[in-house]
Parts: structure tokens; C-alpha cells; sequence
């Protein structure tokens, strides 16, 4: 039963680690369940902080991915208008597939700068950094996904 568990907490492992780069898919979270069912094996022992501490960082690494977004339009030059339009295209995004994820938001900014009245150039440098913003979080939920796949290897073997 062991292995069986241990297997399908691998397959987590990998699935999560797809999520961070396919949109749509909650790569941290599906990682981190990974750890809870390594945990109810006999070979695995995590102690409850270093669940919590994960969970906390898995909690905080999915708000980060419909906030970096905004946080990379203003970085970059953006308005309110931009801001705002990144983070409706983040969940208009949502159901328009995978490349909704990744372009909703650019879209969302430059649509947001251009009914704010800017000219073309500094919307899409608006633009420009909410997909910086994406990217960003895309990095954070690979490291994160990683060092939790490295945690599962370490206490496995």
C-alpha cells in the first residue's frame, strides 16, 4: 500500500510541476497534496511544521499568481486602468484557456491603459509587465514545486 501511495504522491509531484507552466492547472496546490499523501505512508514522516509552514507558502504562492500580474502593469508604468484591466483579464483569462491565462492580463492592461488614454506605446509597456508578472509567477510555483518534490525525494530515501 505503501508504494502505491508513495507512487500516486510522485505522480502529484510531476503533475504539479506541469501545473506551474500549463494555465489552468493549480500546480502548487496539486504539489503540495503530493506531500499529505507521502505523509500517510509509513516511510514518510514530515513533522506538522513543515506541513503547515507549506501549506502557508502554497496558500500565499496562489494569491500571488492573480496578484503578480497587477503588481508587474504598475511596475511598469501602469495606471489604475491598467491595473485594473490586467486583473479582469486574469479571470476573464480563466475561461478562455490556456493562453487566456497567459494573455488575458497582458490584453486586460493594454485595453485598461488605452480606455485610461494612453497612447499605444506606454499601454503595451503596461502590458509588457503584467506578462513580466506572469512569468514571475510561473518561477515562484517552480521553485516552490521543486523544493517540494527535492523534500519528498530526501524523505524517501
Amino acid at each position: 500500500m505503501d508504494i502505491a501511495l508513495l507512487v500516486i504522491a510522485f505522480i502529484l509531484m510531476l503533475i504539479g510541476i506541469i501545473g506551474c507552466i500549463v494555465p489552468g492547472l493549480p500546480g502548487t496546490p496539486i504539489a503540495y497534496a503530493g506531500l499529505w499523501i507521502a505523509q500517510i505512508t509509513e516511510r514518510v514522516d514530515f513533522n506538522w511544521q513543515f506541513l503547515l509552514v507549506w501549506g502557508i507558502v502554497t496558500v500565499v504562492i496562489s494569491a500571488l499568481d492573480y496578484i503578480v500580474p497587477a503588481w508587474g502593469t504598475k511596475r511598469y508604468g501602469g495606471t489604475k486602468w491598467g491595473v485594473w484591466g490586467s486583473t479582469i483579464g486574469v479571470f476573464v483569462g480563466l475561461f478562455a484557456g490556456p493562453w487566456g491565462v497567459i494573455l488575458g492580463p497582458l490584453v486586460g492592461a493594454v485595453i485598461g491603459e488605452l480606455l485610461g488614454g494612453k497612447a499605444a506605446q506606454e499601454a503595451l509597456r503596461a502590458g509588457w509587465g503584467s506578462f513580466v508578472g506572469i512569468l514571475f509567477g510561473t518561477v515562484l510555483k517552480l521553485i516552490a514545486c521543486g523544493l517540494m518534490i527535492t523534500a519528498l525525494i530526501q524523505a524517501v530515501w
